[in-house]
């Protein structure tokens, strides 16, 4: 229940994917407005993580992933107000509030649920859920908008269906954590380390910061980039390219089970400089092969990595931090997904999109195999 609650909560964030150029003509606004309304929800989630990121180890999961449940449907909700670009804005905040609330808790939750020879299996079924619902919902929402003449409402109206039905399935299990009853206090999410996990913590944030700036990139501006470069102008063909990037990333976390996270964390790197590469590439030869290739390599890549590692970190993590830690995680990982394409956006609206999916392709390559070479020289023991 908690996995199914999780994969409806990431469905919410990449819903408006495909519709952002319908929003543009209704609305009348352009690239830039785009990538502001996506880095909204980016600031959502880090307000989630820093104002909660240790209350669920204190209340317990289930006093957490109630509320971010009830908030991924409100937001939803607010997206069927018509014509507003404040709702687009409100949608986007509510919808990070909700995905920082319940990433940290849901991953932290399974972590609970695990015994030592299922703790890996969990955190894969953590990572599937979070990159596949993220990966379907522009699918959802691209063959509604392709195919009925409601884009804009009933993608949002099945988003509120599901999350409802989550809450009470949610609502009906058991406390996964056995909570030591202590005095309630609540503070800001610390953002401090054990010095157990923290090498390995600093390497995999590294590697996630670029894997999950790619993931910003494909979720916010890929549309205006397939349409206005490569002249792609099928909105299911839009999230089914979102889809590719997050559906290899889901491939490349089941891939990374079998080998150690370390390895793991190796071989993810090295391919997720490689495929941004092979998309900066795409821009610049109008190739849509290209695109998908490295969409494909990228995310087998960012998946390979982001499960060694949350993995890793879910495992070293004492029990009673380990939502904090995990929480923590995910801070970097959502401001990885809203500054570089901030930059994409400004870049653009001065010299146009193909130059800053170039620019930002080479920068983020560099920062992948930079996250490479650090795991490369690290000493063994540093991500086992």
């Amino acid at each position: 229940m908690i996995a199914a609650a999780f994969f409806i909560t990431m469905l919410g964030p990449t819903l408006p994917t495909p519709l952002y150029p319908i929003y543009e003509q209704h609305l009348g606004f352009g690239g830039l407005m785009v990538t502001l309304i996506f880095a909204t929800y980016a600031v959502g989630v880090a307000l989630a993580l820093v104002l909660f990121g240790r209350l669920s180890d204190q209340l317990g999961r289930r006093a957490l992933l109630l509320p971010g449940l009830a908030l991924a449907s409100i937001s939803s909700a607010v997206f069927l107000v018509p014509d507003s670009i404040v709702a687009l804005f409100v949608g986007r905040i509510l919808s990070g509030l909700s995905v920082g609330l319940f990433t940290g808790t849901a991953t932290a939750a399974l972590a609970d649920l695990a015994t030592s020879s299922t703790q890996r299996r969990y955190s894969l079924i953590a990572a599937l859920v979070n990159m596949l619902g993220l990966g379907l919902g522009p699918v959802v929402s691209g063959a509604l908008a392709e195919f009925t003449s409601a884009p804009l409402t009933l993608p949002y109206i099945l988003h509120v269906m599901l999350g409802l039905i989550a809450m009470i399935g949610i609502a009906m299990i058991a406390e996964p954590l056995d909570r030591k009853m202590a005095p309630f206090r609540w503070e800001l999410q610390r953002v401090s380390l054990p010095s157990q996990v923290r090498g390995t913590f600093i390497r995999a944030a590294t590697a996630g910061f670029a894997g999950f700036s790619v993931l910003g990139l494909f979720a916010s501006v890929a549309p205006a980039l397939l349409a206005q470069v490569l002249g792609v102008t099928n909105h299911l063909v839009w999230g089914l390219i979102v889809f590719a990037q997050l559906g290899f990333s889901a491939i490349g976390q089941i891939t990374s089970t079998r080998i150690p996270d370390r390895q793991a964390m190796l071989m993810g790197t090295a391919a997720l400089s490689a495929g941004i590469m092979l998309t900066g590439i795409s821009i610049l030869v109008s190739s849509l092969p290209v695109l998908l290739a490295g969409a494909a390599i990228a995310g087998i890549g960012q998946g390979m990595s982001f499960r060694a590692s949350l993995g890793t970190l879910a495992q070293r993590s004492p029990e009673h931090s380990r939502g904090e830690i995990i929480s923590t995680f995910f801070l970097v990982l959502y401001i990885a997904q809203a500054l570089p394409v901030m930059g994409v956006g400004i870049v653009a609206d001065s010299y146009g999109l193909a130059v800053a999916g170039v620019g930002f392709s080479l920068i983020v390559a560099l920062v992948a195999a930079g996250a490479f070479l650090s795991l490369l020289l690290a000493k063994g023991e540093a991500i086992r």
